[in-house]
């Protein structure tokens, strides 16, 4: 065999997976296939004059490479089986956090001290919740921000590569299942090893699905996640973000009896764009430094839909309608509030004249022509709804970005090991659709780190 573990993904899962089963010299051979760049090398070429749209490369720094689509996040760790994925109904609720609560400490030790842990518990926001219709969601949350996250994957990696048979720009092709093992194809070469982790993100969804298709890996129907990303003053939500950082708030919809949540909450962040398979989506960093902190806050509110028979692309209506969005707007639409609400479109003098300076330069529109009636009146009860804890947030001049999209990936069967039904072939993180979060992805990759280690042992 040429490795004794391979590993599919540098994204969170792959980079605990592999920092797990090297952490000690047990004279493993590990190798790590990722299609992105090294982290250094990720840099998105859209500088807003030169180049002021996705050109499509061959692969998106911003989704790929080194530390995953998670690596130009805002860094949240959310301690929490609340939300996060269903880790926890694979390996227990109490295994589930301690693992979590590993990767919050291997974070710190590698640049994320100082960072503060924010936390849920006892706090009185809960019951102004609970009040107006609204639930607050237990978690504690480690924020380590854009800039601290970016360190924290730096030291992982100078760690790591002296360990770790990294190989980079080097996509998978196709997995097979051999005698002892497996065969990792990656254009014209092909290596072999004993066990083989598959952890390729929310980007690696349309792959995940084809190889499980060829392994004849059964999988289930997920869901998508569609919506907007809010932006506000500050200091509208401040008396919710000093206390708890990030609030995953819940709200359950008069009319249809949907449930809209809070996702993604960014104090004095900014709105950003990613682009996953070529579409142009909405999303949102912050800082740790107080230098690159603005005067806004974004979050994102998104309606879950879950498909069933005789659908099953969940994933592709999705891509549907973020087609759709930069169809009418070449990218990101943005509008105010107060548009939507009176039915018309936001244009650039309405735009100009609002008091809320957009922190993201996207296109004025009209979200009611690309979002479904369905999901874009839940939003609008929620954005009421949240008016009554957050006044304001209900303002005509509140920006709306769209679309905001999160794909899942369809759910691969697996077992309690995380393990399909191929001794030794595991699928963990967002790739699996087991995880949708950085924590729960972390802690997937060190929990079948630990299982491969025991079996080796035995």
């Amino acid at each position: 065999m040429d490795y004794d573990v391979i590993i599919i993904g540098a994204g969170p899962g792959g980079i605990y997976a592999a920092y797990e089963l090297t952490k000690e010299d047990k004279g493993l051979k590990v190798g790590v296939f990722e299609a992105g760049k090294k982290l250094e090398e990720r840099k998105c070429p859209i500088d807003g004059d030169k180049i002021k749209t996705c050109i499509n490369c061959e692969s998106c720094s911003i989704m790929s490479g080194f530390g995953g689509a998670g690596a130009f996040s805002d860094g949240k760790y959310n301690i929490t089986n609340d939300f996060g994925g269903t880790l926890h109904e694979y390996v227990g609720k109490e295994e589930a956090i301690r693992l979590m609560e590993y990767v919050d400490s291997i974070n710190v030790a590698h640049g994320g001290a100082g960072t503060k842990l924010y936390t849920t518990a006892n706090s009185s926001f809960k019951k102004l919740c609970r009040q107006n219709d609204l639930i607050l969601l237990d978690a504690s949350v480690r924020h380590l921000g854009t800039d601290i996250n970016y360190i924290v994957l730096g030291k992982l990696y100078d760690e790591l590569k002296d360990k770790v048979d990294f190989r980079f720009r080097t996509p998978v092709t196709k997995i097979d299942v051999i005698d002892g093992g497996y065969m990792v194809t990656a254009g014209a070469e092909s290596f072999t090893c004993k066990k083989c982790i598959v952890s390729v993100g929310r980007s690696g969804s349309k792959w995940m699905e084809e190889i499980c298709s060829a392994l004849d890996i059964p999988t289930e129907s997920n869901r998508v996640d569609l919506g907007v990303r809010v932006e506000i003053p500050a200091e509208l939500f401040s008396h919710i973000t000093d206390e708890l950082y990030e609030s995953k708030i819940v709200y359950k919809t008069e009319k249809f009896e949907d449930k809209v949540r809070t996702f993604c909450m960014n104090p004095r962040g900014s709105v950003v764009t990613e682009n996953t398979n070529g579409i142009v989506t909405v999303n949102g960093h912050s800082y740790e430094d107080p230098a690159k902190q603005t005067d806004m806050t974004n979050f994102a509110l998104l309606v879950a839909k879950h498909f069933s028979y005789p659908f099953k692309d969940s994933n592709g209506y999705g891509e549907s309608i973020a087609r759709l969005s930069n169809m009418l707007g070449g990218g990101v639409i943005v509008q105010r509030f107060g548009d939507l609400i009176r039915g018309r479109r936001t244009n650039y003098k309405r735009l100009a004249d609002s008091f809320v300076v957009p922190t993201l330069k996207a296109e004025p529109g009209d979200l009611s022509l690309v979002l479904p009636k369905r999901i874009l009146d839940g939003i609008i009860e929620m954005i009421y709804a949240l008016d009554k804890i957050a006044p304001g947030t209900a303002n005509d001049d509140t920006l709306l970005y769209g679309v905001e999209v999160k794909f899942y990936n369809m759910e691969v069967k697996v077992n309690e090991r995380l393990e399909t039904k191929y001794s030794g072939l595991y699928m963990i993180g967002d790739g699996s659709g087991v995880t949708h979060s950085l924590s729960h992805a972390s802690a997937s990759g060190v929990f079948v780190a630990r299982d491969i280690l025991k079996s080796m042992q035995a």
